[in-house]
């Protein structure tokens, strides 16, 4: 789960930063898209870091990884409105599949907390995805 926290906040820096610097036929769409995205997830960010905390283990961002993340898809302020839609549908959906396989784990080991905060963040996670699909083709 932490790497899920320390991938939680990625998205939410990357969020900010094409927030921050849409242009084009898109920008009102994705800038206003993107708030309530990067805001929803940093408070989901809390709560599985409480989470984490709840199960007995501390809530760490590995920074390492929050600043070198997958650099073929970090934002460079070169990406086009269209591109960064698809590349935030992209990360939404791999996250929404990283959530369902947390959910399967979870249940595994007895932890139905767990499994529903999970649900809970796969379907926001797959509802951002189709809602980015149908902003930015």
């Amino acid at each position: 789960m932490a790497e899920v926290l320390t991938d939680t906040y990625r998205l939410v820096l990357k969020s900010r930063t094409y927030h921050w610097n849409v242009t084009g036929p898109l920008f009102y769409s994705l800038h206003e898209m993107t708030k309530p995205l990067y805001t929803d997830m940093f408070a989901a960010a809390d709560v599985l870091a409480e989470r984490i905390r709840a199960l007995g283990k501390p809530a760490l961002v590995n920074l390492g990884s929050l600043i070198a993340g997958p650099s073929e898809r970090y934002p460079d302020g070169s990406l086009t409105a269209d591109d960064m839609g698809r590349d935030l549908r992209a990360d939404h959906a791999t996250f929404a599949q990283r959530m369902r396989a947390l959910v399967l784990t979870a249940e595994a080991a007895g932890d139905p907390v767990t499994a529903d905060l999970a649900t809970e963040r796969a379907a926001f996670r797959e509802k951002t995805a189709w809602m980015l699909r149908a902003t930015a083709t």
